[in-house]
C-alpha cells in the first residue's frame, strides 16, 4: 500500500514508520523540516519526503501520488494556551483537501479519549478535528487513546520527574481522576492492525491498557517499578493556575503544555468500550510492565522518540532553517581556541555527548542555576536533558538548545538557544585541522535584542570566559 503519514517526525509518528516500512509498504512523508528526518533511524525502506505545512498553504505537494491510506497524528496541545483549536482546525482542513485530492481510500486519526459531558479545551479541539475528518469522502477509522506510556512520551516523562524528584508531594486533587494508560507498543499495534481492515472503516474506537486507575496511583506504581517509596498528599485548595505552576517547575514541561494537561487531567479518560482489542485479537500491556520496557529502552540508550523533541515543547518556531547561518553582523561573539591534548576521535565523542545526565563538563552548578533562571523568566530550563545520551542528530533538543548542525563528517555541532533571552544566541563546536593539528574551535555567538540585549551580554561575558574556558579545556584533553 501507498501511505501518507503525517507527524512523521513527532513521537508516534518516528515510532510508526519503520513499522510501516518493515511491513512492505510504500510511506511519503509530511513533515515541516527535512533536516529534522533521520533516514539513518529507519534503514532502507521505500520513502518519499515532502516538506510542507499543514497549518498554512500547502506547498510542494503537486509530485504526491494517489494514495491508498492516511494517518493523521498531528496536534497542537504545547503551542498554546488558547487559541490552538482554531490551529487545528486549520491543519486538519488543509489535510482533509489534499487527501481528498490523492483519492485517499482510508484515513486514520489517533485523537483521546472523549466520553465526558464536559471536556477540556484540548479533547474538545480533539473531537473537533474528528468531526471535520468525518466530512471527508473516504473512509474514517478514529481511535481514541488513553494516555501514552513509552520511553520518552511526555505523561512518562513528567510522572518520572515527579516521582524521581519527589520522596514527600502535596499535589493537587486531580491527581485522583481516572484514566486509563496504553503502552505505546499497544498504540502502534492498533494503528497498523486498523490499516485496510474494512471491520474498522468509517468507526470510532477506544483504545487502552488493561488499567483503570487514578494519576496518583500511576505515580505510585511508578515508584513502586522504580524500588522508591513516596508519600502523596492531596489538597483541596490547590488552583489550575498553582497547579501548573506547580508542574512547570517540577518537571520538564513548559508552562503552555503545563496549563493543558492541568485542564484535560480533571477529565476522566476511560474507555467507553474496547471491542477493538478483540477483534484485533492484541495482547495489552499493564502499567507496570510498560514502565518496565520504557526504563528497558531507556538503560539501552534505544529511545527512538521523545516529546521534548517537540518544537513545541519550548514553543519554539519550527522552522529553524533561518537560524542554521549564523550571522556575522550585529552580534557579540566569544571564541575560543584550544589545541588538542586527547584524541580527535575521543574529542569529537566528548562534543556529540554533551548535555543531559553527561553535564557540559565544567561549572555545571552554574549551567543549573541558568537553568532555573530560565524556568523563572518562563522558558525549558535544563530539564528537557537529550534523548540519546551518545547520539544527536539536528532538530533535537539539548537542555535548552536545539540542535541546527551534527555534522560528524566535518566535526561541527551548531546550537541555537531555546532559553528566554533578550536576543538569539548559537553555540559552536568545530575540530579544525587545517592548520598545524587539530583545534577545538568554541564559538558563543549572541545577537541582542534592543538596549536589553546588550546589556545582557555584558552582565554575562565574564562567566562566559570563566565557564565557556573551563569546558573547551574538558574537551580537548579527552
Amino acid at each position: 500500500m501507498h501511505i501518507l503519514l503525517t507527524g512523521a517526525t513527532g513521537y508516534i509518528g518516528r515510532r510508526l514508520l519503520p513499522v510501516l516500512l518493515s511491513q512492505g509498504h510504500e510511506v511519503t512523508c509530511c513533515v515541516r523540516s527535512i533536516k529534522r528526518f533521520e533516514q539513518s533511524d529507519i534503514g532502507e525502506g521505500n520513502v518519499q519526503l515532502i516538506e510542507t505545512d499543514f497549518s498554512k498553504e500547502l506547498t510542494n505537494i503537486d509530485n504526491i501520488k494517489p494514495v491508498d491510506a492516511a494517518y493523521y497524528l498531528i496536534h497542537s496541545l504545547s503551542s498554546s494556551t488558547k487559541g490552538y483549536a482554531d490551529h487545528e482546525q486549520t491543519t486538519a482542513t488543509n489535510f482533509l483537501k489534499l487527501v481528498e485530492k490523492l483519492k485517499c481510500r482510508q484515513v486514520i486519526y489517533l485523537g483521546g479519549i472523549a466520553n465526558e459531558d464536559e471536556l477540556s479545551e484540548h479533547l474538545s479541539s480533539r473531537k473537533s478535528v474528528e468531526d471535520t475528518l468525518k466530512t471527508g469522502q473516504f473512509a474514517k477509522t478514529i481511535l481514541r487513546s488513553g494516555i501514552i506510556v513509552g520511553s520518552g512520551s511526555a505523561s512518562f516523562e513528567i510522572i518520572r520527574d515527579l516521582v524521581e524528584k519527589l520522596p514527600v508531594m502535596v499535589a493537587p486533587r486531580w491527581i485522583n481522576t481516572l484514566c486509563q494508560p496504553i503502552a505505546v507498543k499497544n498504540v502502534i499495534q492498533y494503528l497498523t492492525g486498523v490499516l485496510g481492515n474494512p471491520e474498522t472503516y468509517d468507526k470510532t474506537f477506544d483504545i487502552g491498557g488493561p488499567d483503570v486507575m487514578s494519576y496518583k496511583q500511576m505515580m505510585f506504581d511508578f515508584a513502586s517499578v522504580r524500588n522508591f517509596r513516596r508519600f502523596i498528599y492531596t489538597v483541596p485548595v490547590m488552583t489550575p493556575r498553582l497547579s501548573s505552576y506547580w508542574l512547570y517547575f517540577i518537571t520538564a514541561t513548559n508552562y503552555t503544555l503545563a496549563v493543558n494537561l492541568v485542564k484535560s487531567m480533571k477529565i476522566e479518560v476511560v474507555c467507553k468500550e474496547e471491542k477493538l482489542q478483540q477483534m484485533l485479537k492484541l495482547d495489552l500491556i499493564n502499567y507496570k510492565d510498560a514502565v518496565r520496557r520504557a526504563f528497558g529502552r531507556i538503560e539501552q540508550n534505544m529511545v527512538v522518540s521523545s516529546w521534548i523533541d517537540a518544537a513545541s515543547s519550548s514553543g519554539a518556531k519550527p522552522d529553524l532553517t533561518p537560524y542554521v547561518k549564523v550571522p556575522e553582523h550585529g552580534c557579540f561573539v566569544d571564541r575560543t581556541k584550544m589545541p588538542l591534548r586527547g584524541s580527535q576521535e575521543k574529542a569529537l565523542k566528548k562534543i556529540w555527548s554533551i548535555g543531559g545526565e553527561n553535564g557540559w563538563y565544567y561549572a555545571n552548578a552554574l549551567w543549573m542555576f541558568r537553568g532555573f533562571l530560565d524556568k523563572l523568566a518562563g522558558g525549558v530550563g535544563l530539564r528537557r536533558g537529550r534523548k540519546n545520551q551518545t547520539e544527536i542528530h539536528p532538530g533535537d533538543a539539548l537542555d535548552f538548545w536545539r540542535v541546527l548542525v551534527a555534522d560528524k563528517d566535518n566535526q561541527r555541532l551548531l546550537l541555537f538557544a531555546e532559553m528566554k533571552l533578550p536576543g538569539e544566541a548559537w553555540l559552536e563546536f568545530r575540530i579544525d585541522d587545517s592548520q598545524g593539528g587539530p583545534t577545538l574551535i568554541q564559538t558563543a555567538t549572541f545577537r541582542p535584542r534592543g538596549l536589553s540585549g546588550r546589556l545582557y551580554w555584558y552582565l554575562v561575558s565574564p562567566l562566559h570566559l570563566f565557564v565557556f574556558n573551563g569546558t573547551a579545556k574538558a574537551i580537548t584533553s579527552a
